[in-house]
């Protein structure tokens, strides 16, 4: 399998390393916005670039018919742009805000945790997400993800970072030095606290998570998400 890696930072080569080790060849290595590039030599995309690159990245993968992954956060505003884009060209796109397989058992967790709390009032929800220094956005996808996944099954309208009305979730975003990512949601009572989280201890989950969904997409049309490559209900 030819991989074009759009965005070429730390993420970039530990897909590189993985993707090489499973026996694919990485055909470009795109560390900065440009076009000056021919997408049409890769079987397929994988993009973590900047916010600001990431829409113009998909467009163009998609237009020159190549299929493409995308772990960049902080370009959703376009999203549906990227889905109509790909239904109209008859495309194949994976948008994920994280690839790691574990973290996507996560989000599954998450959302039959919620199911099982929504009626006990007497619980408040509350999330953590810590990065290492160097994540631009806050809040992570990751977290926006499940506070969506618990907006779904719940009562919860919306979320809020740090503070939040009665009916949204709060969460707190930390940023401490090589920390590759934990994600924490609590249930909390005057009596007990229930919490589950996931911490991640490498980028090499991550990495993994988009060659595997890479190797899925192959010879597809449409747009999925990892609950289709992992089949998760």
């Amino acid at each position: 399998m030819k991989i074009a890696l759009l965005g070429y930072g730390k993420m970039g080569k530990a897909i590189e390393q993985i993707a090489v080790a499973k026996g694919h060849e990485i055909v470009l290595k795109i560390d900065k916005e440009n076009t000056d590039f021919d997408i049409k030599i890769a079987d397929v995309a994988i993009d973590f670039s900047l916010p600001t690159a990431a829409f113009n990245n998909i467009k163009l993968c998609i237009e020159n018919n190549v299929p493409v992954i995308s772990g960049t956060t902080g370009w959703l505003d376009n999203y549906d742009n990227a889905i109509a884009l790909c239904n109209k060209h008859e495309g194949a796109f994976i948008y994920a805000s994280n690839f790691s397989l574990g973290v996507n058992v996560f989000f599954e967790l998450n959302e039959y945790l919620a199911k099982m709390m929504k009626t006990l009032n007497q619980y408040t929800i509350e999330m953590e997400e810590i990065h290492h220094t160097q994540k631009l956005d806050a809040p992570s996808g990751t977290a926006i993800s499940l506070a969506e996944g618990i907006i779904k099954n719940t009562s919860k309208t919306g979320w809020q970072l740090d503070k939040a009305d009665e009916n949204e979730i709060p969460i707190t975003a930390k940023r401490i030095e090589n920390v590759p990512g934990t994600h924490t949601i609590a249930y909390k009572s005057e009596v007990d606290t229930i919490e589950i989280t996931h911490t991640a201890h490498n980028r090499q989950g991550f990495a993994l998570g988009a060659v595997v969904a890479a190797e899925w997409i192959i010879g597809k049309t449409g747009v999925f998400t990892m609950k289709d490559v992992l089949n998760l209900g």
